[in-house]
């Protein structure tokens, strides 16, 4: 019989046997929560801004305050999975994700004080970061509980194509909203996607966690750490593509920036939708080599291209490098560490990606400033090749 006839519970009311293709529920979810992420992302700079009238510097940081939320929480986030599940962080994300939209609404009340706003906003962005960490952490370790371990890879790609979809459309959404409905259509939004990503993973099945010895995080850190800088480094080109296409476009007098993240996109989800099983098909670490390989052409060809097309066409073969990294690398870090432990390594293997976006955009454009735009993209090469290194160095260390 198939593994759907065979599929049980427990008394707990867990399912006991896997899916042959990640849970659609959870990966519906998952697109739902994270457009609460996305829409925001265009908009709240301009509220911060121009309608509370602070500087540049208050809007970057409280841009990268949720992401020095999301990264201080992973460990916490990881623990609430392989102690209580992958539903249960699920659900707790999207509550602490809506309590985020439901403070960026009040920070919107026309009768508050720029100051006070401001303070509001700043809430909401550390409550959305620990909502993203749990989120985030809860559904990918759930995903890959209903396939198994088996198709880690398989179910890490979805769970990708997920949140990059979500943050695609998000964003343009947000703008939207904003544009013609005002600030309040916005944060309403930001409210009602978690609440119905929680609806959806409620009526979801749930899927037991391994038992065993649970290590401390940074125990678990310290074994898939190798995996997580190969991630990080390969984060480096996309930071690049996503802070600075417009003005290195611009730059060259170029009249189609706008179509940089496109051209990624198409290249992400082909590999990913296409060629997601190959992780756990020929394995984890050949499949990170040569995705980190074609990343470093693709940022090359950015780097010297002499007309758009040309640029335009790196992004597209940045895309299809930058796509499997992920699944390639974190099927190799379920390996270092025991299965009770699997949703701190998810955790602690995201983190890395927090790590390498948070940073990665004023390295680069320390770099920009003195070397020019075009130097950024020479980072971005040199970067995936400095990780296809490291790969080649953890493909010869015992798990």
């Amino acid at each position: 019989m198939s593994s759907i006839l065979m599929k049980t519970t427990d008394l707990g009311g867990t399912a006991s046997t896997h899916l042959p293709r990640p849970a659609i529920a959870v990966i519906a979810a998952l697109f739902c929560g994270y457009l609460a992420v996305g829409m925001p992302l265009p908009v709240i700079p301009l509220f911060v801004h121009d309608k509370l009238g602070f500087s540049n510097l208050v809007v970057g940081f409280v841009i990268g305050i949720q992401f020095l939320a999301t990264v201080a929480t992973r460990g916490y986030a990881g623990r609430v999975t392989d102690q209580l599940g992958g539903k249960r962080a699920a659900l707790q994300g999207a509550a602490f994700s809506a309590l985020g939209g439901l403070l960026y609404l009040i920070a919107a009340y026309p009768g508050l004080s720029p100051a006070i706003s401001l303070a509001v906003i700043i809430a909401g962005r550390l409550a959305t970061g620990l909502g993203e960490s749990q989120f985030v952490t809860g559904c990918v370790s759930w995903s890959i509980a209903s396939v198994g371990p088996q198709r880690a890879g398989m179910s890490m790609s979805w769970t990708g194509i997920a949140m990059f979809a979500a943050l695609a459309i998000g964003a343009p959404i947000g703008m939207s909203l904003y544009q013609n409905f005002g600030i309040t259509a916005v944060m309403s939004a930001c409210v009602a996607a978690p609440l119905l990503a929680a609806v959806i993973a409620s009526g979801a099945t749930s899927y037991a966690s391994p038992a065993g010895d649970r290590l401390p995080f940074y125990r678990v850190i310290s074994q898939i750490w190798r995996e997580g800088m190969g991630l990080m480094l390969q984060g480096i080109g996309l930071s690049g593509l996503t802070a600075f296409a417009s003005l290195y476009f611009a730059a060259r007098g170029w009249g189609h920036a706008g179509l940089v993240m496109t051209a990624f996109g198409i290249g992400f989800i082909f590999v990913r939708a296409v060629l997601g099983h190959l992780p756990d098909r020929v394995g984890g670490y050949r499949v990170a080599l040569w995705s980190l390989a074609v990343e470093a052409i693709g940022q090359a060809m950015v780097w010297g291209a002499q007309h758009e097309l040309m640029a335009l066409g790196g992004a597209l073969v940045t895309g299809l490098g930058c796509a499997l990294v992920f699944p390639a690398l974190g099927v190799e870090a379920l390996k270092r560490v025991l299965p009770a432990n699997r949703g701190s390594a998810m955790g602690a293997f995201v983190a890395f990606l927090d790590i390498a976006y948070g940073f990665a955009g004023p390295s680069a454009g320390l770099i920009a400033g003195h070397f020019g735009y075009a130097s950024v993209y020479l980072l971005g090469a040199a970067a995936a090749m400095l990780g296809a290194g490291l790969i080649l160095v953890s493909r010869s260390t015992p798990a």
